[in-house]
């Protein structure tokens, strides 16, 4: 790997932050990124070679800070959505239900397979997407605070779903390579509540503040990669460990520096690298010349959309929250990068697999537009903390 495809990485990822210039509405980066990402790889200019080792590494640190910051996202401390954890549960649940009948649809419309990992696709949500829209837009009240604890309940079900259905025949081996993932992160968790009392503590991030050292970031950066470690030598995926360094971080909260620097790191560089590097391995000439792939594009897509529509009008809950809810991000970006890997999907199901995200997210910015015109969620007030 040279500083050129390094040069042409990041030129790609620039492609998300044009999108959002050249159209007011909120528009995710991850689209641009991946459109990018396939122009660049061996599909078109054949400038990225995601075959590369080099290149493959840092990918998969960008995908480790992918699940930490979707980790860091759920709104675990926001007392707000407690109210609303039960309809929101409730939602998730009846999803969830009729993602199983959806994803065996789906597996027949593609002549594939893989029904189980289709549903766990369709059941997803993306807090990392659905957050900043709802900051962004100011958005606050009892219908947003419900999808907020629908789409963090759907999150972490189908992430920690995702080893599971992708190879069945070791279920075995990563439950207990999650199970000790878990077990360090719940140490972690501990320590940095027992050692979080101390007044030396306080002086010491006070002392970092002051002198610009970040140790937030880097002791954050720490847990994920010591996770990393322990799921690689017991066998699970980085996806847990970065998703678990997530909930710690979540879980223990921080300063709003945390999430600036998280930011910088993550955001301006590895996330971004992420996904120019999984576009550069999609293969989008095969999926507009299969049709069955095609279709399984479009099916994951308006199924996705119906299975949430269907949960709301049965409890009665408002359209554009379950068009809000339909946002996926890090699980289907997971069972592609993972599918991709194992050698379990071929690289056009797994572009159906990202198409199909791609258009979850313009209809989740169309939920998030109805919500904010809509009586049922009011703009925050001047000054008012936004959700999360």
């Amino acid at each position: 790997m040279s500083f050129g495809t390094l040069l042409a990485i990041m030129l790609a990822g620039l492609g998300g932050p044009l999108l959002g210039i050249l159209d007011r509405r909120f528009i995710p980066v991850v689209i641009g990124e991946i459109l990018a990402g396939i122009l660049v790889g061996p599909e078109v200019l054949d400038v990225v070679d995601p075959a590369n080792g080099m290149v493959s590494f840092l990918g998969d640190i960008g995908f480790a800070m992918l699940m930490l910051t979707v980790g860091m996202h759920l709104p675990l401390r926001d007392r707000r959505i407690a109210g609303s954890m039960r309809d929101g549960a409730l939602l998730a649940a009846i999803v969830c239900l009729l993602a199983l009948p959806a994803g065996i649809l789906a597996a027949g419309i593609a002549g594939t397979g893989h029904a189980a990992i289709y549903a766990v696709v369709l059941a997803s949500g993306s807090a990392a997407v659905l957050l900043p829209a709802i900051e962004e837009t100011g958005l606050q009240g009892a219908a947003v605070m419900t999808v907020m604890a629908q789409v963090a309940i759907a999150d972490v079900i189908t992430i920690v779903s995702v080893p599971v259905v992708l190879e069945p025949g070791r279920v075995g081996h990563a439950v207990l390579g999650a199970v000790l993932v878990g077990a360090v992160a719940t140490v972690l968790f501990a320590a940095a509540r027992l050692i979080s009392r101390g007044d030396w503590v306080h002086r010491v991030r006070l002392l970092s503040k002051q002198r610009h050292w970040a140790l937030d970031l880097r002791l954050s950066l720490l847990a994920l990669f010591l996770l990393a470690w322990v799921a690689e030598r017991g066998g699970a995926s980085i996806l847990i460990a970065g998703f678990g360094a997530g909930l710690v971080v979540a879980l223990i909260g921080g300063p709003k520096r945390l999430s600036t620097q998280m930011r910088g790191v993550a955001e301006g560089f590895f996330i971004p690298l992420y996904f120019v590097v999984l576009g550069a391995r999609l293969d989008l000439a095969g999926l507009f010349n299969t049709p069955a792939m095609l279709g399984l594009a479009c099916a994951l897509a308006a199924l996705s959309v119906l299975i949430h529509v269907l949960a709301a009008v049965i409890l009665r809950r408002p359209i554009a929250g379950a068009l809000a809810a339909t946002a996926q991000l890090g699980v289907p970006a997971a069972v592609a990068s993972l599918g991709l890997s194992e050698h379990i999907l071929s690289p056009v199901t797994a572009t159906a697999i990202v198409a199909s995200a791609l258009v979850s997210l313009a209809v989740c910015t169309l939920g998030v537009d109805m919500l904010a015109r809509s009586g049922s969620a009011a703009s925050a007030p001047d000054g008012a903390p936004a959700p999360g």
